[in-house]
C-alpha cells in the first residue's frame, strides 16, 4: 500500500517529547504508532478506549484530592485492599 497522505497536528511540545519517549521504549516511530492508532479505530469504529465525561460523583472527587481532602493514605497495595475490604 502506497503510504502517502500526509497528517499534521499542533500538539503541546512537553506533550509530544514525553509520548516520543514513550514510543521509542516499544519500539514505535510517531508514524507507526498513528497508523497503529487508526487501524485500531478502523476495526473498532471508533476510538479503542472509553472518552467519557466525568459525573458528579467523579468530579467532586478530584475537587476533593485536589484540595488534599478526604485522602485516606496507606501503606502498600495490601493495606489498600485491607481498608477496602477486599
Amino acid at each position: 500500500m502506497n503510504k502517502s497522505a500526509m497528517i499534521r497536528a499542533r500538539v503541546d511540545p512537553n506533550l509530544k517529547e514525553e509520548v516520543e519517549d514513550v514510543f521509542e521504549q516499544l519500539g514505535l516511530s510517531a508514524t507507526q504508532a498513528i497508523t497503529l492508532f487508526y487501524q485500531q479505530v478502523k476495526l473498532n469504529r471508533g476510538l479503542p478506549f472509553d472518552v467519557r465525561i466525568p459525573n458528579a460523583v467523579t468530579l467532586r472527587t478530584f475537587a476533593e484530592t485536589d484540595a488534599d481532602e478526604n485522602i485516606v493514605p496507606c501503606e502498600n497495595a495490601q493495606d489498600l485492599f485491607a481498608r477496602l475490604g477486599i
